[in-house]
């Protein structure tokens, strides 16, 4: 095996692993677990600051295993009931008996934002009696910098220093034809790890088909299949399991989803799609395989040219992972694969993140329809043209340019949304307690199909 095949192997373990929920409010959770290691008992009261680009993917997502919203819950369960070595899967020993505490909890944890260097950032300070422990998270998800317990500091290390710190923390150098490449002929031992993608991810997706989470988007498009409204076809599946997996997710399911690059549903988006594709086609187990390590790959490649947090919807970018190995799954080479990318990028490159939520589901849908479509025009030869808007004459140089819209251009717009968000949040502070760490985005209406 090659050194850069090697490295490409690294990659996808390092990036792709299971996490239990939406892994900004994980930030919290772990931080927060940590602190109670360090206090020894469970925390009096919580304090938190975080960035306000993880403020945003926080505030209205489900934490897992309570039946509520937010980081000041996130912050409590961890504290009650996280473990604190387990990365981000923190809360997986949750259970329904940690609820109420977890509520009781919540209306003593105060969250407030900082505008810090790193968009992903999450500090705790928890106290119990006379003892308070402080922890930082900083980077990504799971980067500890700082462990401090009254006043005296156990552990400290650099934090990352930019809002794009991660964005190619050690890459190696990638490019889609060399990807293509890798996942065609890398010995399939090297990548089988990656079919553990698929079975978590759809895992998730039917258990988003089976019960009442979040908005109902993957259970009411597989009924409207059901009723006839919707063809059975490889578009509709894609987006109904795909849609399934993150309303399952995004609403505090109790199982894990095959992150990439430190998202739950960028996981989501990067596999579903592919396990639709290779259902339909019928393709072999070791297909699947390397067509999943062929759309994660993509999808981190992708994703490391942008900042960890930004104003630009990263389920439509891991979506064009998804494309891509579609594009592959129907017999496509590595310039149908390209086509494939420009495609999505010349189609949702626009699509913004306006925090995580339970209406994620419908990004993440639609980023499944997209990559499809974008897949079947690619092997057909259609491709948008390096003459319309920021697509290049590249694949490879739009990706560049998706990356400086996401890093530099949609910098103000993120402000704005983050902005708006926190406004609302503002407007509910005299609402009923128990109601805002309860609430869904959205209201779901009757005219269930079955």
């Amino acid at each position: 095996m090659t050194k850069v095949w090697a490295e490409y192997v690294e990659l996808l373990r390092r990036k792709v692993t299971p996490a239990l929920g939406c892994t900004e409010p994980l930030s919290v959770a772990l931080a927060s677990a940590q602190c109670r290691s360090l206090l020894g008992r469970p925390p009096e009261s919580i304090d938190v600051v975080v960035s306000p680009n993880l403020y945003k993917n926080g505030m209205g997502v489900g934490v897992p295993g309570t039946g509520m919203v937010g980081l000041r819950v996130a912050a409590a369960i961890g504290a009650l009931a996280g473990e604190p070595d387990a990365g981000l899967e923190v809360l997986k020993s949750v259970e329904p008996r940690h609820a109420e505490p977890a509520r009781a909890l919540a209306r003593k944890v105060a969250v407030s934002t900082r505008d810090v260097a790193d968009s992903i950032y999450a500090e705790v300070t928890a106290s119990a009696g006379e003892d308070v422990a402080r922890v930082v998270i900083a980077g990504w998800h799971t980067r500890v910098t700082l462990r401090e317990l009254n006043g005296r500091r156990l552990y400290r290390t650099e934090e990352a220093g930019s809002r794009g710190a991660a964005r190619g923390r050690e890459t190696p150098p990638m490019t889609l034809a060399a990807i293509v490449d890798f996942a065609a002929r890398v010995p399939l031992a090297e990548i089988a790890f990656m079919a553990e993608a698929a079975r978590l991810n759809t895992a998730l997706a039917e258990e988003g088909l089976s019960k009442d989470y979040g908005l109902r988007i993957g259970a009411t498009l597989a009924a409207q299949m059901r009723a006839g409204l919707l063809a059975d076809d490889l578009m509709t599946r894609a987006m109904s399991l795909s849609a399934a997996a993150s309303d399952a997710r995004m609403d505090g399911a109790m199982l894990p989803a095959m992150s990439n690059s430190g998202s739950g549903n960028q996981g989501i988006a990067a596999t579903m799609p592919v396990v639709a594709a290779a259902r339909v086609l019928g393709a072999s187990e070791e297909r699947r395989t390397r067509a999943v390590a062929l759309s994660h790959l993509v999808a981190i490649y992708i994703k490391s040219r942008q900042n960890p947090l930004s104003a630009l919807c990263a389920a439509s970018t891991a979506g064009m992972g998804a494309g891509a190995a579609i594009a592959w799954l129907l017999g496509g080479d590595a310039e149908a694969v390209a086509r494939c990318v420009q495609n999505m990028i010349g189609d949702v490159s626009g699509v913004i993140c306006d925090g995580a939520k339970t209406g994620c589901a419908m990004k993440v849908s639609t980023a499944a329809a997209t990559a499809t479509k974008a897949a079947l025009l690619a092997i057909s030869g259609v491709s948008v043209t390096a003459a319309e808007g920021i697509v290049a004459a590249s694949a490879d140089a739009s990706i560049e340019n998706l990356g400086k819209l996401s890093r530099e251009g949609m910098l103000e717009t993120d402000r704005q949304i983050i902005a708006i968000m926190m406004a609302k949040e503002s407007a509910a502070t005299g609402s009923d307690e128990d109601s805002r760490l309860s609430r869904r985005d959205g209201a779901r209406s009757g005219g269930n199909m079955s």
